[in-house]
């Protein structure tokens, strides 16, 4: 009589460690290269941008100030000075950046011979390495298609929108969070979910940037899924994983009372029509952008392209992935298009990083995947060089 197969033996925590060691090298190996193309580009348009400043001498102050400000520039030029100097020399409007960014840079900055403007541009380009590596594992893990993983990081790295991840901004590191979040929600087959991972990555999101908090929607589709058979203790870790990004947003706006006197002022200082405005039509948003192209004002009618390929690709999201995937890109569309205007449309729709993983699902083919991907290099180019010479908001 032939005996049982024997039951495979569990990865004890060292083998564990092991094995996502390994998948963490191999996904590194598959980002490096569309990573460092990426910076190559950006730095390309850079070195470019100041050629056109020294033979043209604009008259317009800003356009040579944006240059000289290089991967500082925009909004990475406030991450930079509230790393060294902290909020209050900056008032109110500093309270748009959220805080775990900075921070991280000061941290490092307090390593000998490292600036509060090299750690700024360090953190953000080590946050989108390590983040485009997970977003690897995640597809890997997700679909078992190693192509589709490559030509995600390839995507991702490549997008017209992507320069602002070369540049000192807070969304590499928004990446990683949001991204392992997804990988503690949807384990391996046969393991349930990590919930107080998924709350750690939730909370550190939150703090990152707004946009954080609506991780709660990927994992309150996970809860729901998990709920009805979860023992008492699992659903303690449940619900701490559903309180885990909500908690980071009150943490900075509890400090925001303690500081100022007013717990609501970081979102009324985002929602400031000036910013990402209040809540609008976002119709009526569109169409006023559209016409921006018959008054010369070109950087706004660039948004509208965007939008109408944002909208298809987040109904292609809820199609062929998991219903996590579609609610956190659904909400971080609706986000971006909620505001009185579309500046900087094309970044917050980066960082709903489903969107690039059904993106790469349309370049299955060879030919297709070399012109998209030529195409997405060239727009890289063009739109680094566009914010770069103060024509086009980030």
């Amino acid at each position: 009589m032939t005996a049982p197969p024997a039951a495979p033996a569990r990865a004890g925590p060292a083998q564990a460690v092991s094995n996502f060691a390994q998948r963490s090298l191999g996904a590194l190996g598959a980002v490096v290269v569309p990573y460092v193309v990426a910076r190559v580009i950006v730095l390309g348009a850079l070195a470019f941008a100041h050629l056109v400043v020294s033979r043209t001498h604009p008259s317009s102050p800003g356009v040579a100030a944006r240059v000289h400000q290089g991967l500082l520039a925009w909004d990475a030029g406030f991450y930079e000075s509230i790393a060294r100097f902290g909020y209050r020399p900056f008032g109110h409007q500093a309270l748009r950046f959220f805080p775990l960014f900075p921070l991280a840079a000061r941290a490092l900055a307090w390593l000998p011979g490292v600036s509060d403007r090299v750690a700024v541009v360090v953190i953000a380009n080590l946050g989108t390495l390590i983040g485009t590596a997970l977003l690897v594992v995640l597809v890997r893990r997700e679909t078992g298609d190693d192509p589709l993983a490559r030509r995600s990081a390839w995507l991702l790295s490549l997008a017209p929108p992507a320069f602002v991840l070369v540049l000192g901004y807070a969304e590499g590191l928004l990446l990683v969070f949001t991204v392992a979040c997804f990988l503690a929600l949807r384990p391996a087959a046969g393991r349930r979910p990590s919930w107080l991972w998924a709350a750690l990555f939730g909370y550190a999101a939150a703090l990152t940037r707004p946009l954080g908090v609506l991780l709660v929607l990927p994992v309150a589709c996970e809860a729901w899924r998990h709920w009805r058979g979860a023992p008492r203790a699992e659903r303690a870790a449940i619900a701490l994983a559903l309180a885990g990004p909500v908690a980071g947003l009150v943490t900075f706006l509890a400090w925001s009372a303690a500081a100022f006197g007013d717990f609501f002022l970081p979102i009324r200082v985002q929602t400031n029509a000036g910013h990402h405005g209040g809540l609008s039509d976002p119709f009526r948003t569109l169409v006023n952008d559209a016409k921006g192209a018959l008054h010369h004002h070109f950087g706004t009618a660039l948004h509208v392209p965007w939008v109408v390929l944002v909208v298809v690709l987040v109904v292609v999201v809820w199609m062929r992935l998991p219903s996590p995937y579609g609610a956190f890109a659904t909400g971080v569309v609706l986000v971006a298009l909620s505001g009185t205007n579309l500046d900087s449309f094309e970044r917050y729709a980066l960082s709903a990083f489903p969107l690039v993983i059904v993106g790469a699902m349309g370049l299955a083919s060879r030919r297709v995947e070399r012109v998209v991907l030529t195409l997405s290099a060239a727009g890289l180019l063009a739109y680094a060089l566009l914010a770069f010479l103060n024509l086009s908001v980030p």
